[in-house]
């Protein structure tokens, strides 16, 4: 009897590589070929499809694949009716999200939406931004851009709908955020009939619960360290960020071991309170995986 499979779609492109890392972390190590579009996945109850995120929602939608990864930006672009599952904060610059803006060259007298009545705008995200049109009253030409559409708004049209995450592009660009179109994380989504099958939801909830404890575990370390029994209590209560830690004897008389999991970020103002509180052996380790 030939194994159940479950048909991923692999963001190709700008998520690419962090969707890979990902998924690595999380536990399924995928490689990808030049000369193929399948990558290999080292999972027998799985096929990897490399494609372009702007397409993932439709072959989604439409059961060519189980399930898959893209931004929300593209669910909503296709207006793809699909089942989310989760929502996942990396990309390739970030953890910021990356935002659809309006924008106009530096010197353009545009100040809001409303001044572009009649006026021309590219954009790779054509339903997105007649959407924003017809919701502000404003009747102007949307035009598809290929790419490099930074370029365009100084020469060929009157305003652009592009993407960023930091802005950085846009400023080197000699351009002006005007507005904010659309807030866009990736999402793991997908087939409605495919989530209905047991089998395949129990792998995709598996799947969406390790991708999960891969990026909580990113922003955490492990601390473990060892204290007379006599200072646990003040310790504890002058450090908050020792939240609900495991606390075990050691085979010396009067010490404890203490073991926690904490915000990255503190670590290098904690250790030194530790110290000064009469933790010794103090241990900071890396995490694969932080699952609640």
């Amino acid at each position: 009897m030939s194994k159940q499979k479950l048909r991923f779609g692999l963001p190709k492109g700008s998520l690419q590589e962090a969707t890979i890392e990902k998924m690595a972390k999380a536990g399924f190590n995928i490689s990808v070929s030049s000369r193929s579009y399948l990558p290999y996945v080292d999972d027998e109850e799985m096929e990897v499809r490399l494609i372009r995120a702007q397409e993932i929602s439709r072959y989604v939608e439409h059961g060519y694949l189980d399930c898959g990864i893209t931004g929300h930006d593209w669910i909503m672009e296709n207006g793809s009716k699909v089942h989310e599952v989760g929502e996942f904060l990396f990309s390739k610059v970030s953890r910021k999200p990356a935002r659809w803006v309006l924008c106009v060259p530096e010197n353009s007298p545009v100040k809001s939406v409303k001044d572009l009545q009649g006026k021309r705008i590219a954009t790779e995200v054509v339903n997105l931004t007649r959407k924003y049109l017809k919701k502000h009253g404003v009747s102007a030409e949307v035009e598809f851009s290929w790419g490099a559409t930074e370029v365009k708004a100084h020469e060929l049209v009157d305003a652009i709908v592009e993407v960023t995450e930091t802005g950085s592009s846009l400023r080197a660009n000699n351009l002006r955020i005007v507005d904010e179109l659309l807030c866009s994380t990736p999402r793991l989504i997908a087939n409605r009939e495919a989530w209905r099958d047991g089998w395949k939801r129990q792998k995709i909830e598996t799947l969406s619960m390790l991708l999960k404890g891969a990026m909580e575990a990113e922003t955490k370390v492990g601390l473990k360290m060892n204290i007379a029994e006599k200072n646990l209590s003040s310790l504890l209560s002058s450090l908050p960020a020792l939240r609900n830690p495991t606390i075990a004897n050691l085979s010396l008389k009067g010490w404890v071991a203490v073991e926690t999991i904490i915000d990255e970020h503190v670590v290098r103002e904690l250790i030194p309170q530790l110290k000064a509180a009469g933790a010794e052996g103090i241990i900071e380790y890396p995490l694969n995986k932080v699952v609640y």
